[in-house]
């Protein structure tokens, strides 16, 4: 019997002790709650803007080139100014052109006398032959001078129009309204036709502002630019190279008819008013272009979002546990990102802690993110 007691009491023991072991294991496996900070997912309004390198181009410009020789013998503009339409930039030595003019004119009058004469005499001859009273072939020699001499008029008056253009081309003028650049020649320099560079002049206002966008973009930029966009509207936005906003906003005005094969881009060209000139031709800058998404979505902190091989993951809090969500995202905007789908709005989701993380995970809440950001 005692015997028996003692055997009793060692299992006893022996149970008590590992009923003890196994709470001490449940205790050390059972993880602590992990502090984090949420926030409740809700619909903003994203404005947001995509960006495109883009070139200040002038509507128009033109490279002014002699088109007679001689030597530049007058410039009458000032460098870098505006000019207008018609006026009097350069003059090459017109000497020789106006001579040659005067000389066509007075050719085209001895002409036509010469004509007047033989009109005369082919009068007379008709008038006998219809009485028979010319010989046939004095006949037909005055129609013949009277054929001839009708070509020397045409002759002299095509003279005339070549000697009247050279001395037009003498005077050179200015195309349009715009502004010239830096001369390049002098006075005194010989003009080769065609191809001595004068001077370019370009327009001023309205100016093109030119970017390329992907092929994928065209069917939008194609819509847009059959919209009536209103004076104030925002769509278009410009950079300028100092990163301020230029104060007038642009309309498409042209995209070009083919994507480059190369690139898979297109070009697009924006025109916008130059009243104030600071736009110049050459300039770099940046087109804004208001995201397609922008507007009412659902707008969460960049920090909440868990990257796992290229894929999104966000932390929606369950009572006291979390849960992992995939979600798509579209752009960023500065700290935030759009979620495009996964989140309905309403959720909590975790903002910081979260790469302690794991579906499942214990929580506890701190101080809400907008909270700790006010």
């Amino acid at each position: 019997m005692y015997k028996i007691s003692h055997i009793l009491i060692y299992f006893a023991l022996v149970a008590g002790l590992l009923s003890c072991s196994e709470n001490a294991a449940n205790k050390k496996t059972e993880m602590p709650a992990i502090p984090v900070t949420v926030t409740i997912v809700n619909l903003s309004n994203a404005i947001f803007y995509n960006s495109y390198p883009a070139n200040i181009v002038a509507l128009k410009e033109v490279e002014l080139r002699g088109q007679v020789t001689g030597y530049i013998t007058g410039i009458f503009f000032t460098e870098g100014k505006k000019v207008h339409s018609g006026e009097k930039l350069y003059e090459i030595d017109r000497r020789k052109y106006r001579a040659a003019y005067e000389e066509a004119q007075s050719t085209v009058k001895i002409a036509e006398a010469n004509l007047e004469k033989v009109q005369r005499d082919a009068n007379r001859y008709t008038d006998l032959a219809n009485q028979d009273a010319v010989a046939k072939q004095l006949f037909d020699n005055a129609m013949t001078d009277l054929k001839n001499a009708k070509q020397q008029v045409d002759a002299a008056n095509s003279e005339l129009l070549k000697a009247k253009t050279d001395y037009g081309y003498s005077l050179i003028n200015a195309p349009f309204d715009g502004t010239i650049g830096f001369s390049s020649v002098k006075l005194g320099s010989l003009i080769t036709p065609g191809q001595t560079l004068l001077n370019t002049v370009s327009s001023d206002d309205p100016m093109g502002v030119d970017f390329e966008i992907g092929e994928t973009e065209l069917n939008r930029f194609q819509n847009l630019e059959k919209k009536v966009i209103p004076d104030n509207d925002t769509t278009f936005r410009i950079t300028l190279p100092d990163n301020s906003i230029y104060p007038y906003i642009g309309k498409i005005s042209v995209i070009d008819r083919a994507v480059d094969p190369q690139t898979g881009s297109i070009r697009v060209r924006l025109t916008v008013s130059n009243h104030e000139g600071m736009l110049k031709p050459g300039m770099s800058c940046k087109v804004l272009v208001l995201s397609a998404n922008a507007g009412q979505q659902i707008l969460i902190p960049f920090a909440a979002v868990l990257e796992q091989l290229g894929e999104y993951f966000v932390f929606i809090v369950k009572d006291k546990n979390v849960e992992q969500v995939k979600v798509s995202l579209g752009p960023r905007v500065m700290s935030n990102v759009i979620v495009l789908k996964g989140l309905n709005g309403g959720e909590t989701i975790v903002v910081d802690g979260i790469q302690k993380l794991h579906d499942g995970s214990k929580i506890t809440i701190a101080p809400s993110y907008k909270q700790q950001n006010r």
